[in-house]
């Protein structure tokens, strides 16, 4: 399993959201390296990991990275996930005896009745149009207007996320092997099971953003059905992903509930700071709008003439 370490300290495992890498973290990443000894995996399948040999599921990627683990002499280590990495530090942690302190950024696998045919074909047709316009992603995430296109559905400002990191994320999502079998078994596959109250010993905190539009806030109060012993933290102005839209307040989550430190929400949710706020100007949106619905005619255009 490929991964870095930054840091040093208490070690610290970073567990990526479907289709991404290490890199997804990039944007918290140094700011946790100054307290703690941070180990970004890529799961199988993704970033610079093999494929599994057999099924891809939450089950199996958990027995993967138990196995890791062990390998490197980290049982116990503290972990932070985000999405689908965020539901699998929650059955790592229902496991018991793997993890230590564990966060859970915007977890998956708590929707019901219609959330379930919506998260699937909203992330399937998403994740298509990316692999079709990845000749033209350098420009359309360097351009806030169309970066705000591309990332509208994971993040509450997505025009702030950084260009490099957004870029780094859209390579990811579309040259990872496993990431259709991945999202079909997440959509339809094993139900997320829970850890009934008093069995989870190590602090456990779910963190939701208000704003996601790919695991509704709605579903945060199934969550704490299912893992009665977490205590569950709200991001404000927050979409899918809590260490893009608000970095530093993640930061400052990850590093007190996972030295088991006690706080209140208002210690870490700061005003945002003015350039925050600022939002894309409506003529860059719709320069952006027709130069991505361009981009993406030009592209489909050309891919009849390449076969012939």
């Amino acid at each position: 399993m490929n991964f870095i370490r930054r840091g040093a300290g208490k070690p610290l495992l970073l567990l990526h959201g479907i289709g991404g890498s290490w890199r997804s973290w990039q944007t918290i990443l140094e700011d946790l390296a100054t307290r703690r000894e941070v180990i970004a995996v890529d799961l199988p399948g993704f970033g610079n990991t093999p494929p599994l040999a057999g099924p891809v599921t939450i089950g199996t990627l958990a027995d993967a990275v138990t196995d890791f683990l062990r390998e490197q002499h980290l049982l116990g280590i503290d972990a932070v996930g985000s999405s689908m990495g965020a539901r699998l530090v929650l059955e790592l942690a229902r496991r018991g005896g793997v993890l230590g302190a564990v966060v859970s950024l915007d977890p998956g696998g708590f929707w019901q009745g219609w959330e379930i045919p919506v998260f699937y074909h909203s992330v399937s047709i998403s994740t298509k149009l990316v692999r079709v316009l990845q000749p033209a992603m350098p420009f359309l995430t360097g351009n806030a207007a169309t970066r705000s296109l591309l990332f509208a559905q994971f993040s509450a400002r997505p025009w702030a996320i950084p260009a490099y990191a957004a870029l780094d994320e859209m390579r990811s999502f579309a040259h990872s092997p496993s990431f259709d079998e991945l999202l079909w078994n997440l959509a339809h596959g094993e139900v997320q099971q829970g850890a009934p109250r008093g069995t989870i010993s190590s602090p456990l905190v779910i963190g939701w953003g208000r704003q996601d539009k790919v695991c509704l806030p709605g579903q945060a109060k199934r969550a704490l059905e299912r893992f009665p012993d977490a205590r569950l933290y709200w991001f404000d102005r927050c979409g899918h992903f809590p260490q893009w839209d608000q970095p530093a307040e993640t930061v400052r989550l990850i590093l007190a509930a996972t030295a088991g430190e006690s706080f209140q929400e208002a210690e870490f949710a700061r005003p945002a700071h003015r350039e925050e706020t600022t939002r894309v100007a409506p003529v860059a949106v719709a320069a952006g709008v027709a130069a991505l619905v361009l981009g993406g005619i030009w592209l489909l255009a050309r891919k009849p003439a390449a076969t012939r």
